[in-house]
């Protein structure tokens, strides 16, 4: 069994989230205190067969590690074949999806699909074959289980470590709660009780306090922020968020001088403009600027708006 050198007592890592955990991003949160980061979800398929806009998701730079590569995919020996490629690259530890709700992802059997009986053993084979092609630690996050009556994380999590991985992640929801209704901690001291490797805890982070207090009530090694760190990068400081927009200013800057660096910001604005709104979640005036920043037609007006906020 390979160890898990990177993740350390109380480690604050920021979630994998499609559409969201890009370079900049997560070079963001990096700069802000997250002490590990993780790609979007990439397909095994996609990656197997050289697909541009997966590959293009691989992009990553020296400043953001140690960071993770997060596969799916319900294929053990493509996934196997997937892992062997990303261990070609600079990765620090490869990271399998059995946890994501959404039902494109389920219907093709992947992300939390895997959790349920019939899948069971697909699913040991799939992290079995990770672990044996993959030349670094490789970690499995997962949900408490497909419903309320088949709660089953300590057991997954069991057969998770005896098939070799480093350590798990718990998002302490069911598939049918989706991202609806509260995270229930009880599961994650409980997987935590019945695993000697590093358990990282999952679910309504949405402050550097609430990952504090998760640890401490369950025992958890770290938790993994997803949500909670969206136009937030603060959620990494114990001092929390800024309460007036000045304050925030110098981050959102530094957001879009990443994004300008990294990122095909004609192709991608979209996906800007979508993270520098968020920033301005509860203070005053924000629909009007958030208004503005969505008809802007290029990267250098979102900065020009910027330039008049203070």
């Amino acid at each position: 069994m390979k160890n898990h050198p990177f993740l350390n007592k109380n480690s604050f890592v920021l979630a994998p989230l499609a559409g969201y955990t890009d370079l900049p991003f997560r070079l963001i949160c990096r700069e802000m205190g997250a002490d590990l980061v993780v790609s979007e979800m990439i397909s095994c398929h996609g990656l197997v067969y050289g697909q541009e806009k997966t590959l293009l998701m691989l992009q990553t730079v020296p400043e953001e590690r140690p960071w993770a590569i997060q596969l799916f995919g319900n294929e053990p020996e493509l996934m196997g074949q997937a892992a062997a490629l990303v261990s070609q690259r600079p990765v620090d530890y490869i990271d399998i999806n059995m946890g994501c709700p959404v039902r494109k992802i389920i219907k093709k059997g992947s992300g939390a699909a895997l959790m349920k009986a019939e899948k069971l053993e697909t699913a040991e084979k799939i992290i079995q074959a990770v672990v044996a092609h993959a030349d670094c630690p490789v970690t499995v996050k997962f949900r408490s289980g497909w419903n309320e009556d088949t709660i089953i994380a300590p057991e997954f999590a069991r057969m998770v470590e005896s098939a070799g991985a480093a350590a798990v992640t718990v998002h302490a929801r069911t598939w049918a709660q989706q991202f609806g209704g509260k995270a229930d901690r009880r599961v994650i001291a409980a997987v935590k009780d019945a695993v000697r490797i590093p358990v990282i805890g999952n679910g309504d982070i949405l402050c550097y306090e609430d990952g504090l207090e998760m640890m401490d009530e369950t025992g958890c090694d770290g938790v993994m922020v997803g949500r909670g760190a969206l136009g937030n990068p603060w959620v990494f400081r114990s001092e929390g968020i800024p309460e007036t927009i000045e304050a925030r200013l110098p981050v959102i800057r530094r957001y879009l001088e990443l994004a300008e660096q990294h990122l095909d910001s004609k192709r991608l604005l979209f996906r800007i403009k979508n993270h520098t709104c968020r920033y301005f979640n509860g203070v005053h005036g924000a629909a009007e600027i958030r208004k503005r920043i969505i008809a802007s037609p290029s990267l250098e007006e979102i900065k020009n708006i910027l330039s008049k906020l203070a």
